[in-house]
C-alpha cells in the first residue's frame, strides 16, 4: 500500500452533524474498536452507541462539537479528532490529545500532520501560552514516537501508575515550548 503522506490532504475543521455520523460509524458503533486499546487506561469508559442519533445526543458528541476539538479530515473524510484541555487555565497549563478512529490510517503520517497543524493553531491563537503538553502511557509506543518526532520532549515518566489488563504501565508526559516549536527543523 503506498504511503498516504504523499497524496493525503489532512485538515482540521470544526465538527458538524455529518462528521459525527461518520465518526460514530468508525469509532463508536462496535463493541471493541481498535482505538480504545490505545486510549486505555486513561479513558476506560468506552460505550458503544446503537445509532448515530443516540451518539449525537451524547456528552461525547457535545465535546467533539466544542471549541476544544477539531475533526481530522483526510481527503474529505472524517477520521479522528484532536483536542485541547486546560489542566489549569489560570497558570496557562494546556494539554492536547488525538484519536484516529480509523485504524487503517495508523502509522501513515496522519497523526503527525494533524498534531503539527493543531499545535501551530493553538500557539497562533493563544499568544500568552508558552507550553503545550501531551500525556500518554507506556503501552502506546506509537504515540510516544509521534510526540518525539514532533519535537516534544519527555518531561516526566511516572512509573507503574496505569494498571491495565493485569499489567502496570507508566504515565509518560511530553511537552514543547513555544520557542522550541518555532525553531524546530
Amino acid at each position: 500500500m503506498e504511503s498516504l503522506k504523499q497524496k493525503t490532504e489532512v485538515q482540521l475543521v470544526p465538527f458538524n452533524k455529518s462528521f459525527l455520523e461518520t465518526i460514530w460509524k468508525s469509532g463508536f458503533s462496535t463493541d471493541h474498536p481498535a482505538w480504545t486499546k490505545f486510549n486505555a487506561p486513561y479513558f476506560n469508559d468506552y460505550r458503544k452507541f446503537d445509532d448515530a442519533e443516540s451518539f449525537g445526543a451524547s456528552p461525547i458528541a457535545d465535546f467533539l462539537m466544542s471549541e476544544d476539538c477539531r475533526c481530522i479530515v483526510v481527503d474529505g473524510q472524517p477520521v479522528g479528532m484532536v483536542s485541547k484541555s486546560w489542566v489549569d487555565e489560570a497558570t496557562r497549563w494546556l494539554e492536547i490529545g488525538i484519536v484516529i478512529y480509523d485504524d487503517q490510517l495508523w502509522s501513515r503520517g496522519v497523526a503527525t500532520t494533524a498534531l503539527t497543524k493543531w499545535v501551530d493553531a493553538i500557539f497562533h491563537e493563544t499568544d500568552a501560552l508558552e507550553h503545550i503538553g501531551m500525556t500518554t502511557w507506556s503501552g502506546n509506543g506509537a504515540m510516544m514516537v509521534v510526540a518525539e518526532k514532533l519535537g516534544f520532549l519527555k518531561e516526566g515518566q511516572i512509573r507503574k501508575v496505569r494498571y491495565y489488563q493485569g499489567q502496570y504501565y507508566d504515565s509518560v508526559k511530553y511537552g514543547v515550548l513555544r520557542e522550541e516549536w518555532a525553531t524546530r527543523a
